[in-house]
């Protein structure tokens, strides 16, 4: 069992038949409830992207802030808030994109994205990669680049990997099951 898996497992919630029957819904709530894996959360993004040349941090709304404003702050780089449409004033890039059994849009300032910059783009955990696909996609309307994508939990049998392609998304943690037992 390696380290990430010891130090979060133990903390990451179960709620099962969430947000449906028969689901198993993993929730990073554990990881806020306990500084020290929180902290060490941290420490391994700051870590595994030490020697990469990122300009900026993008954040999935909501719980991607949490883990993408401390990394930023350590880095001193901005940080880019992707967000619900209509959540942003003035000018925003806007992104439509599929989700199970229907459509959202996703949101970034303009201003926010400078062409040619490096960004990794960041959520608390990565399911399908819709989400973050759409967020790639905004970031590159401004010019920019997604060079990695970071999320604290990954499920991995839901194929992100291969929806995210050619972007390596790298993850703290991975459960291969939705079900419970």
């Amino acid at each position: 069992m390696d380290k990430d898996f010891e130090i979060l497992d133990k903390v990451v919630g179960r709620v099962p038949d969430f947000p449906k029957p028969g689901v198993l819904f993993y929730d990073i709530t554990g990881i806020l409830r306990h500084p020290d894996a929180f902290k060490y959360s941290i420490d391994r993004m700051v870590d595994i992207y030490k020697d990469k040349q990122i300009d900026a941090i993008a954040a999935i709304e909501s719980r991607g802030f949490i883990f993408a404003a401390p990394f930023a702050e350590r880095r001193g780089i901005p940080l880019i808030l992707i967000r619900k449409k209509g959540k942003l004033p003035g000018k925003t890039f806007t992104c439509k994109y599929s989700l199970e059994y229907t459509t959202a849009e996703i949101e970034v300032h303009v201003a926010d994205i400078q062409p040619g910059q490096n960004i990794l783009l960041v959520d608390d955990l990565i399911a399908t990669g819709g989400t973050l696909c759409a967020a790639k996609n905004l970031i590159e309307q401004g010019g920019a680049h997604v060079t990695d994508v970071f999320g604290v939990i990954g499920l991995p049998f839901l194929g992100y990997e291969k929806v995210l392609e050619p972007i390596h998304a790298t993850t703290l943690i991975n459960y291969n099951t939705e079900k419970m037992g």
